[in-house]
């Protein structure tokens, strides 16, 4: 009954009630990034939701769209300002997300939504992370964050697909607030800093250095 039903009727309610707090202070967030980096103070990223459904996930913008002389885009570590990197710190850039949960792409609580080229890199039992909808923060996160390795995020993705209920909701939404007033592993949320996933089925294309790492496809 939860899972089917009052999951989603709870994430309508309070990310409703949360833009309606906050509103205001997103507004003042939009002013402050569109002074900072620049037009238009939102981006959408492709990601892959429920029932392996492609959506558009938006967040604040935090980098500028400096390029190098051939036109192409300077490393994210260049192009990230003072002021991005704090709301990226305190999950501020995240909020427009809330409009995400409003429209059923996401959830409050749930496995983190990941690239869409992710999608055939999964094993069958990886892939099971979609059959509930992603969400802004999940137990699997918040139980060491990017601290983790992929294959021990995916684990607790299916975990909680398997354990869905109130509870396991409730705990990990104060276990979120916790983990984001501590600031502690709240940069690259979806796992930037680990590296691009690479399953299993793709590593035989990829190119390595001198010791075994993988460093791009060929």
């Amino acid at each position: 009954m939860y899972k089917k039903y009052i999951k989603r009727i709870l994430d309508v309610i309070l990310s409703g009630f949360a833009l309606f707090v906050l509103g205001i202070p997103m507004l003042i967030v939009a002013a402050l990034v569109r002074k900072d980096v620049g037009s238009p103070v939102l981006f959408g990223q492709h990601r892959i939701g429920k029932d392996n459904k492609e959506f558009l996930m938006w967040k604040f913008r935090s980098m500028t769209n400096e390029r190098d002389e051939n036109g192409v885009f300077l490393p994210d570590n260049e192009r990230i300002t003072k002021f991005g990197s704090f709301i990226r710190t305190t999950s501020i850039d995240e909020l427009p997300s809330l409009l995400n949960i409003i429209k059923g792409d996401m959830s409050i609580i749930g496995p983190r939504p990941l690239p869409t080229r992710y999608l055939d890199r999964y094993t069958p039992e990886q892939r099971r992370r979609h059959e509930v909808r992603p969400g802004l923060s999940n137990p699997s996160t918040v139980n060491g964050r990017n601290d983790q390795t992929w294959e021990q995020q995916f684990e607790g993705d299916v975990w909680y697909v398997d354990h869905v209920s109130f509870l396991v909701d409730a705990k990990s939404v104060l276990d979120t607030v916790g983990i984001v007033l501590s600031h502690k592993g709240a940069t690259a949320a979806d796992g930037e800093n680990r590296g691009e996933f690479i399953g299993i089925a793709d590593r035989e294309s990829l190119v390595t250095d001198s010791e075994g790492n993988y460093m791009k496809f060929k």
